[in-house]
């Protein structure tokens, strides 16, 4: 249901103009996008800088849909532009690939040789990879100390399988494979408050934990331990330290929220039974990273802690040692994330504001923050109506020019995919055009930042995309888009999904109702306990902007969303009948059903209370006590596993409907968690998305459901 937000970092000193980021893009673009194109746009993440400032690694995850699968490989590309150069094969994915500080090698993630997920080496300059690790778990991440002689390792404590297939392995290891015997699968036993999460299962009390690597002595030595989950390590620049994240609170961590920052020295061989904490908030205290000096640290801080997704997310310092915390973002009611110290007395973050992700800075001295678009306030560093979703940035010389700071930022656009930037000098310049030729034969809707006043006269925000080939003065049939979350917020960012039903005649609402992040701690928490409410009057609020536009005809609306979108839909068709079809994907409407059964335990407590003392406000926010108002025909879909909205959500509204004679149907997904990754999975629900609509809401001849395809098994779930 609720999505958490990405943590995202960038620096400089430059407004970016959307149209710098197209400048590669042809004005002529030929044809509307497909559901096939999707396929065809490649994923760019990740970008990491070398420690001289020349390079710059990323990754890039290509769907396979023949293969049904996904791969995803490091590439490297010079930081002053240039031809891009694969740094992993084909057929292993290869992922999180982090330079060494002494710019030697290259370690990442890599499955291969059909075993679990270990740090691979390889030479800055190529050639074969050395596995580094042989855990009998999957390493979750790591980090290079400052040093670059150990490597602290993220890791879940094995479990007795793991630990017996790993004796197995080394005790038989030439014999060559033999038949596996079958495997009795053995019962869950739970005893932990917090017993579920989507894509990992039942929980037991096996904890993820920090390990040092020696890479000259290959030697493992654990410096964190018990009933806790430790994570986000950072090194000091003295590589004695390592800060981390963990929640400890007592007596039980998951009855609350209270993550802190702690310490523990690096060489440590007690498990971490001395450790020094430096943050002593009641709320979650988050990404930690040191000033360049060893000598403070600054992180992120949710201050109320019972309001949980719905606070704010500020800034703070507070002292390596211990000692009084300092909030420096409070004035600025936006979500912060991912916090850094530049060289220069600043720390870099990235604010969440008015529908976009844009690069802040704040002055540690005098509490100078810049956020403004150079007429209101100062100009960020990096701004414009766009996303920033990644960054690496360094010091050091690039072309033998002195620069200072250089970063290399992963930026999208509404009309472009994620793509590499490196900013020089504060000069911008695309450095990667993994999707350049896709696009330039395609044409795009250019969605419209729109505002618009609810019902209540509170001003609402959103994106609106008019379908391809648009005529003013005709009106379309149109799409409401509620998000998922609910505090979330759709962004300044590409989406294959808006600009498939633009191409397909459709007007596109992707309003951002109360509830929503970046326009204030007010705004987000407006629907606290009052789901389906302030969030409604503000999702039709849009609709009712788009019809007195003369955009949106009346006569042709439809809903659908995901997650919370899922929800926010279950709550509109049990209100209001304006709608000729919905599509409900991993919703939920009877919410006293998923106390004990997905993973929000403590965020229903914290918000609803317990549901038998409370039984009136959480029959008060299901939609499902109102099933019987709905007579919009409703495509209930969701994956099979998924433990964030389960699928009993979708299989209760698409029974009462059902039940009710109304024009329904359910889809599950075999083998799917929350967010899907097969690729026919995702082809076949693109297709269903359109079928639905244009039967519906068009009313086209051609079945609401496509032909069937067979689709391809799915991976197997994991343990």
């Amino acid at each position: 249901m609720r999505l958490v937000l990405r943590r995202l970092l960038l620096v400089s000193v430059i407004l970016v103009p959307t149209s710098a980021i197209h400048a590669q893009q042809s004005a002529s673009t030929p044809r509307p996008i497909t559901i096939d194109d999707y396929f065809q746009i490649r994923s760019v993440s990740d970008p990491q800088l070398s420690p001289d400032a020349q390079f710059v690694t990323y990754t890039v995850q290509t769907r396979f849909l023949k293969e049904d699968k996904n791969e995803d490989r490091i590439w490297m590309v010079p930081t002053a532009g240039g031809e891009a150069v694969p740094f992993t094969s084909v057929g292993v994915s290869s992922s999180h690939a982090r330079w060494s500080p002494d710019g030697k090698s290259i370690a990442f993630l890599s499955a291969r040789e059909e075993g679990k997920t270990q740090v691979w080496l390889l030479p800055r300059h190529g050639g074969e990879a050395e596995r580094l690790t042989d855990t009998p778990q999957d390493v979750e991440d790591f980090a290079w100390s400052p040093d670059s002689r150990r490597l602290v390792l993220v890791l879940r404590d094995p479990s007795p399988e793991e630990l017996e297939a790993a004796k197995e392995k080394k005790d038989k290891p030439a014999a060559g494979k033999e038949k596996e015997k079958p495997k009795t699968q053995k019962p869950w036993v739970i005893d932990r408050l917090q017993f579920k999460m989507d894509e990992i299962g039942y929980l037991d009390r096996r904890r993820t934990h920090l390990y040092a690597f020696d890479l000259a002595a290959r030697s493992l030595t654990q410096i964190t331990s018990g009933d806790f989950d430790d994570s986000e390590p950072a090194w000091s620049p003295d590589s004695k330290l390592l800060a981390f994240s963990s929640n400890r609170s007592k007596p039980d961590p998951d009855a609350s929220y209270d993550i802190n920052i702690w310490v523990v020295a690096a060489d440590n061989t007690d498990k971490g039974a001395h450790l020094t904490q430096v943050t002593t908030n009641p709320g979650a205290d988050t990404t930690p990273a040191w000033s360049p000096d060893g000598k403070w640290i600054t992180y992120v801080t949710q201050l109320e802690p019972r309001l949980f997704d719905y606070a704010t997310r500020h800034v703070a310092v507070s002292p390596a040692v211990c000692g009084p915390a300092k909030v420096l973002t409070l004035a600025l009611d936006r979500n912060a994330d991912q916090p850094r110290f530049s060289s220069d007395g600043k720390i870099f973050f990235i604010a969440d504001d008015d529908g976009a992700l844009r690069l802040y800075t704040i002055d540690v001295a005098t509490g100078t923050i810049t956020f403004g678009d150079g007429e209101h306030g100062a100009r960020p560093p990096i701004g414009g109506r766009l996303a920033v979703n990644g960054y690496s940035m360094g010091g050091g010389a690039a072309g033998n020019v002195a620069v200072g700071n250089v970063v290399a930022a992963q930026i999208s656009t509404p009309e472009h995919p994620d793509e590499i930037f490196s900013l020089i000098g504060g000069k911008l310049t695309q450095i990667t055009h993994t999707n350049d030729a896709l696009l330039r034969q395609l044409k795009l809707s250019r969605p419209a930042y729109v505002r618009f006043k609810s019902k209540d006269g509170t001003t609402v925000s959103g994106y609106l995309y008019k379908p391809l080939g648009y005529v003013p003065g005709k009106k379309y049939p149109t799409i409401l888009r509620p998000h998922g979350g609910p505090v979330w917020a759709y962004y300044a960012e590409f989406d294959h999904l808006p600009q498939l039903y633009a191409a397909n005649g459709y007007v596109v609402l992707f309003p951002n109702p109360r509830g929503s992040t970046g326009y204030g701690q007010k705004h987000a928490q407006a629907i606290w306990a009052d789901w389906g409410n302030k969030d409604f009057q503000d999702d039709m609020a849009m609709v009712d902007y788009a019809i007195e536009q003369g955009i949106a005809d009346p006569a042709k609306l439809a809903v659908g969303g995901w997650s919370y979108g899922g929800i926010s839909t279950d709550f509109i068709i049990a209100q209001t009948n304006r709608f000729k079809a919905a599509i409900s994907g991993a919703g939920s409407a009877l919410f006293v059903s998923f106390y004990g059964h997905d993973h929000y335990q403590r965020d229903y407590e914290a918000e609803l209370g317990h549901p038998w003392e409370n039984k009136a406000i959480w029959e008060k926010v299901s939609p499902f006590y109102r099933v019987n108002n709905v007579t919009t025909p409703t495509l209930f879909m969701g994956g099979d596993i998924d433990w964030n909205v389960p699928i009993l959500g979708s299989e209760q509204m698409y029974q009462a409907l059902k039940r009710l004679g109304r024009a329904t149907e359910l889809v599950v997904y075999p083998g799917e968690y929350h967010e899907f990754k097969t690729p026919s999975h995702l082809k076949d629900r693109l297709e269903r998305y359109l079928a639905w609509y244009n039967h519906y809401v068009k009313g086209d001849s051609a079945p609401a459901r496509p032909p069937e395809q067979p689709l391809a098994p799915a991976a197997k779930p994991a343990d």
